[in-house]
């Protein structure tokens, strides 16, 4: 069971130990332009979304499927440059073709994962981009939400628009290779006319043309962590009917995370030996 609608954070995801292949982000600053560039070749953490999709039996449309890559490794690089702390979830409406993109991740967990709802979409007026962001450090679980509108589904242009009508400052992303992607965002006194001028060209030979310093590296793995445990209190405001209609007389029904679409089998009785205890 999973709709199209906006998805947002579930709590109490639990930490494993990571089994899934890392990718590498690295962040430099460019000197003399005072920007920041994040990096990385997300070929193993596509390896791993094609495996979910084959354990869990989903197929995508190669565009849609495309456009959710995009915007895993967009995400990836964006949290590489943010405070460790920080969750982050974007969810993306397009109304053509119509679905809803949702892409989650933490630096924390080294964890990003995503996926393409193309069932019960709303039909709006518009696309949007919703942003939700959470921090450990400021002690509160309120979410921090932004709506921006935009044209076309091209993520990188669409992350960039996020950031120009959101954040309010300068970001680019750029496809080194098919798999390799790099972001710059303005930093204090960033020179912006040349942000503005970068190419895909120009970032190929960003190491030979600027001084750059490597501050740190960071590691993200296609991994959710949900499992019965944590999708079964999102189920608590079922009523009788909806149990009805959910399992329309079968004994086993086969439920789906609202994060990756991971499907796991939930029999009636477990539902309503769950529901009770609550």
């Amino acid at each position: 069971m999973a709709g199209g609608g906006e998805v947002c954070f579930y709590s109490g995801v639990k930490e494993e130990p990571i089994e899934e292949a890392r990718v590498e982000v690295r962040s430099y600053f460019v000197r003399e332009r005072n920007a920041l560039a994040t990096r990385a070749d997300f070929g193993p953490l596509y390896v791993d979304h094609y495996l979910h999709l084959m354990q869990h039996g989903m197929r995508l449309d190669p565009q849609i499927d495309l456009i959710l890559k995009e915007a895993l490794g967009a995400l990836a690089l964006h949290l590489a440059s943010r405070p460790r702390d920080e969750d982050a979830a974007w969810t993306v409406n397009f109304q053509d073709p119509l679905f809803n993109l949702f892409v989650t991740g933490n630096t924390g967990g080294e964890r990003i994962t995503g996926r393409a709802f193309t069932k019960d979409v709303k039909v709006g007026p518009s696309n949007r981009f919703i942003s939700q962001v959470r921090d450990d450090h400021s002690g509160s679980d309120q979410l921090r939400q932004s709506v921006v509108t935009f044209e076309g589904t091209d993520v990188f242009q669409i992350v960039e628009e996020f950031f120009r009508q959101s954040e309010q400052r300068l970001a680019r992303l750029f496809r080194y290779s098919e798999e390799t992607f790099v972001m710059v965002t303005a930093q204090p006194d960033c020179d912006e006319s040349w942000l503005r001028d970068l190419s895909d060209e120009a970032i190929r030979e960003l190491d030979q043309q600027e001084t750059l310093s490597l501050l740190e590296k960071r590691y993200y793995r296609f991994h959710c962590g949900c499992d019965m445990d944590r999708i079964l209190p999102t189920l608590a405001t079922l009523t009788s009917n909806l149990i009805d209609d959910l399992f329309q007389g079968d004994d086993v029904v086969s439920i789906q995370c609202p994060r990756c679409g991971a499907r796991f089998p939930l029999s009636r009785t477990a539902l309503e030996s769950f529901l009770r205890q609550q």
